[in-house]
């Protein structure tokens, strides 16, 4: 296996989801990821549609190893909506049914899990830059791929 399929094997990791996110099969899917590598950092992005960006109950651990756990609640599937001259009850029948989910995976390798920086865009996407665990013996510049 040369370097090339080894890093594409480590980056398809196996996702698994709870609640909300495993019911899914209607319209657009919680948990679809990706991930990017860096010399210094990995770069992981997952959707969450129907997940608010002011929700307080999104929450996101990163462990030593790489390992990543996403909780939240997706909100309710209605609520009002003010156009330009009307207000609209939207129902809306596509979206993940409202509930509690969670989302582990396996980033490629050991992170410094004090060392992240977490944004959540208006798309839906939570998108996390964590900084790749470093050994004071590692070179700055030299990078393998994870063993």
């Amino acid at each position: 296996m040369g370097v090339q399929d080894y890093a594409e094997s480590k980056l398809k990791p196996s996702v698994d989801l709870t609640g909300s996110a495993k019911e899914c099969s209607n319209g657009p899917s919680i948990g679809v990821i990706d991930i990017g590598v860096s010399q210094s950092a990995f770069l992981f992005r997952v959707a969450l549609p129907g997940i608010r960006s002011d929700q307080r109950k999104l929450k996101c651990e990163i462990q030593r190893d790489g390992k990543v756990l996403i909780q939240g609640i997706v909100t309710q599937g209605s609520e009002v909506l003010q156009g330009l001259s009307s207000v609209c009850q939207m129902t809306v029948e596509k979206l993940c049914s409202p509930g509690p989910f969670t989302i582990s995976f396996n980033l490629p390798g050991p992170v410094d899990p004090r060392l992240f920086s977490p944004k959540f865009r208006p798309d839906g996407i939570l998108e996390v830059v964590v900084m790749r665990y470093r050994r004071p013996s590692d070179p700055v510049d030299a990078w393998a791929p994870p063993s």
